[in-house]
């Protein structure tokens, strides 16, 4: 990661909408994966953030296309077992 590209708890905090207590309340809580550099200065990669925001959304939308793959499947089954 390049630290120019880095970006800081504060804007983090504006762009998740939220307060930087709670950003810092995420990165303690490992929600957020931020470099500690110092005491209480942390740094936070863009690729990351975008991750939070969107990556979730995308793993949700794969699973509920593997689901309904399944439950083609499913029905199928049901209906050969119905016909029998």
């Amino acid at each position: 990661m390049n630290l120019s590209q880095a970006l800081t708890p504060e804007q983090v905090a504006d762009n998740l909408q939220v307060n930087l207590a709670t950003v810092y309340r995420m990165i303690d809580k490992g929600e957020i994966l931020a470099k500690k550099i110092g005491k209480r200065l942390y740094r936070i990669s863009p690729v990351w953030l975008s991750w939070l925001m969107n990556g979730l959304d995308f793993d949700i939308l794969k699973m509920e296309k593997e689901d309904e793959k399944s439950l083609d499947k499913i029905n199928r089954v049901l209906k050969q077992v119905r016909m029998e």
